[in-house]
């Protein structure tokens, strides 16, 4: 089973172009977005959707479209995923619904979205993120034992910092994330954070050897469904990453820092 590298254009500076024929040298497999109506606002500079599509092609770059619900969270979700739809995705990460919803909110969304990816030519993983449905362990089982086709894009340092703790006392609802994954966001975190200052550096030596363990059971569980599996290393520019106080300067290189992170997770999954 390959399991495709893809890059994250959050962080990326230069012109667009630019942003694809470097993503392309490093052998990054593709890029993960907003669309590219949607990526001022969420990564803070403007891109022409003519052009996007055109680099994908250019660059043979397979792509990874974000959506973002908000408002009527179902019609909003339904809009963009049809949109993204147009792009020939190769998958599509949905930031789903509101960690404020009630469970049985959010069930009526996922029920709705549940029936229009039925309709796609394209798979949908919701990702763990914070702020969104699936914001905690323990919620994100309840949801995926109420949908049983319900798929996950498993970003585990948001758990690992909603939870204080290397999620030892939550292996239940783990297991059960770990094999409805289907996309991973390789970033490392730590009790007190989403994002550490490099996942490199040896005092996160424990942080990185257990998300390293996740992610070998995710890749586990794929090549045995003969799923195709995809990673990205999605660390984060300041201020997601850690500054130097008075001067904002960042701890590390996030080119380098993603580039060294994509190596570890080339390494597993051969």
């Amino acid at each position: 089973m390959k399991v495709k590298s893809i890059k994250s254009l959050w962080g990326m500076g230069g012109s667009l172009e630019s942003q694809f024929e470097r993503i392309a040298a490093a052998n990054y497999d593709g890029i993960e977005s907003p669309l590219p109506n949607e990526i001022e606002k969420y990564f803070g500079f403007p891109v022409e959707e003519k052009q996007f599509r055109s680099l994908l092609g250019r660059y043979n770059l397979d792509y990874i479209a974000m959506v973002f619900t908000d408002g009527n969270h179902a019609q909003s979700f339904t809009e963009q995923v049809k949109q993204a739809e147009t792009f020939a995705p190769l998958k599509i990460n949905a930031h789903s619904a509101r960690d404020c919803m009630s469970f049985d909110e959010q069930a009526s969304y996922f029920e709705k979205t549940q029936a229009v990816e039925m309709t796609l030519s394209v798979p949908v993983s919701h990702e763990t993120h914070r702020g969104r449905a699936m914001f905690t362990p323990w919620t994100t089982s309840a949801l995926l034992r109420e949908f049983p086709d319900l798929k996950i894009t498993a970003d585990f340092s948001h758990w690992v910092c909603v939870c204080e703790s290397l999620l030892e006392d939550q292996q239940e609802h783990l297991d059960l994330a770990i094999r409805r994954a289907r996309h991973i966001h390789a970033r490392v975190g730590f009790a007190q954070g989403p994002q550490v200052g490099h996942p490199a550096a040896p005092e996160y030596t424990l942080e990185l050897n257990m998300h390293m363990d996740w992610w070998k059971r995710i890749i586990q569980v794929n090549a045995e469904a003969g799923t195709e599996l995809t990673f990205t290393p999605e660390f984060g520019p300041p201020g997601y990453m850690p500054a130097l106080p008075f001067t904002k300067q960042p701890v590390a290189d996030l080119w380098d820092m993603c580039l060294w992170m994509k190596g570890q997770c080339d390494h597993i999954t051969k």
